[in-house]
């Protein structure tokens, strides 16, 4: 199999995983964080809807800025209120990456991809251990996400197994 379609299968995959859990975020909780060091959870559900279009960015792109020097924005999504919202920005993501990952060449993604800070290169990578990173980043935050919503009283979904909530096999 190639990487190009290890990698689209597995964002299909965990995008399916990703939204159950974002199909149970509270709405009108944007502000609710379970710490004062944590993230809010609206932040973190639209970070979360939002990662898989860096895919496509990653294939696409040669580098990216999460805060460019002269400012401007590195955000690439509007704010994301409603269920509805959270989960076209997650399809679109999903849908963009997939096709991103269908016309690329298996070399590009051995060629390096960096993230920048202000101009500062902060990783440099080969695109597919970026695309990897960026997988892994995913399952990550929305590990959080379920966090979130346990501490909300929300029906945590089964994701890779069953949940206390949901006695599915993923």
């Amino acid at each position: 199999m190639k990487l190009t379609e290890l990698f689209a299968e597995e964002i299909v995959r965990e995008g399916a995983l990703t939204r159950r859990a974002l199909e149970r975020v509270p709405e009108g909780r944007d502000d609710w964080k379970p710490h004062e060091k944590s993230m809010p959870l609206g932040r973190l559900a639209m970070m979360i809807a939002g990662m898989p279009a860096w895919l496509t960015m990653i294939v696409e792109k040669d580098e990216f800025d999460l805060n460019p020097p002269g400012g401007g924005s590195s955000s690439f999504a509007r704010e994301l209120k409603t269920n509805k919202e959270l989960l076209d920005s997650l399809d679109t993501g999903i849908e963009g990456a997939r096709a991103a990952l269908s016309s690329t060449t298996e070399e590009r993604l051995l060629q390096p991809w960096r993230l920048l800070v202000a101009g500062t290169v902060v990783a440099e990578k080969p695109r597919h251990v970026m695309l990897r990173d960026s997988i892994n980043h995913l399952s990550h935050h929305r590990g959080q996400l379920t966090v979130y919503l346990r501490l909300n009283d929300v029906a945590v979904p089964a994701l890779y197994g069953p949940s206390a909530d949901d006695q599915r096999f993923a």
